[in-house]
């Protein structure tokens, strides 16, 4: 059987929107869509069991009804609903490990109402065993899945070709393929020392373009083994002389999906997040695909 898709949810407006995007994946893998709840952290606090027995059972009655409601509207996708006595961090970490995709909105019921993305969202995107994707609450109809009105949907990958991250590629290949979508692949880049010339400390136009088709043909002899393996997929390249996180926000403003990798290290206790995922995170109006790699 195919891992599933897991959708933390907490009753939240923000989370009901990831569990829609968590079904629609689900839909286009035709896997099953697991709905998990936890109770919040309720840290230095000494809950009598009367209180814990009401979270508990408003807990399952939000479950309920989100599985109610996304049966009716994904008849073709199985969804199961499912508890756990614990705070939501280690208990959608613990879950993760036998999904093959965990989808999160932005920030749940807790924290503060300022921050584009919150705590656990963010420890997801940073630690969690699979994907994660991080769904906005007001996502564009691309982010939505949907396909608008005489425009297609485009998924959108940042990519190095110095340093390939196979693991993000192939994701943001099938979620495309999947999707029907085209594929825009991103690549940022700066100059190098050399390009400088040491008399006027300044790089000619004719130097720029020199090095740019450089940094654009190692790009397309990069993609030819994903473009082998995926051809129905339309590719789109853009090598940007610009900082990463400008370049992938700059190139997500309409995209359905923007993916990203992030690097694993099994030695580290926890999972950290490198500044350009953090701040597509907080930045980007899509939602957002963070991919382990060990790379």
């Amino acid at each position: 059987m195919s891992h599933p898709v897991l959708a933390g949810v907490d009753g939240s407006e923000r989370s009901a929107t990831a569990a829609d995007w968590a079904a629609r994946e689900a839909e286009l893998r035709g896997v099953p869509l697991r709905l998990f709840h936890a109770f919040p952290s309720l840290p230095g606090t000494v809950v009598p069991r009367p209180a814990l027995d009401r979270l508990r059972h408003m807990g399952a009655r939000m479950l309920e009804r989100m599985v109610t409601d996304l049966v009716d509207r994904y008849p073709d996708v199985e969804v199961q609903g499912e508890q756990a006595d614990d705070a939501p961090t280690p208990a959608l970490l613990a879950a993760a490990r036998a999904a093959g995709l965990l989808v999160v909105g932005t920030r749940g019921t807790g924290g503060f109402d300022g921050l584009a993305v919150g705590s656990v969202a963010l420890r997801m995107a940073a630690a969690a065993p699979c994907p994660v994707v991080l769904v906005p609450q007001r996502p564009s109809p691309f982010g939505e899945g949907i396909r608008a009105e005489g425009v297609a949907a485009q998924v959108v990958v940042g990519f190095d070709a110095h340093r390939p991250v196979g693991e993000a590629a192939d994701f943001a290949f099938s979620v495309a393929e999947a999707r029907g979508a085209g594929l825009r692949v991103v690549q940022a880049w700066a100059f190098p020392a050399e390009a400088v010339s040491p008399r006027t400390l300044v790089v000619t136009e004719e130097d720029r373009a020199t090095w740019e088709d450089q940094e654009v043909l190692r790009l397309s002899d990069a993609l030819r083994v994903w473009q082998a393996k995926y051809p129905r997929v339309t590719v789109r390249t853009d090598v940007m002389l610009l900082q990463p996180a400008g370049a992938l926000l700059n190139a997500s403003r309409e995209a359905a999906l923007l993916v990203v990798g992030r690097r694993t290290d099994p030695q580290a206790a926890e999972g950290r997040l490198g500044p350009v995922t953090h701040a597509v995170l907080h930045h980007a109006r899509c939602p957002v695909a963070v991919v382990p790699h060990t790379g």
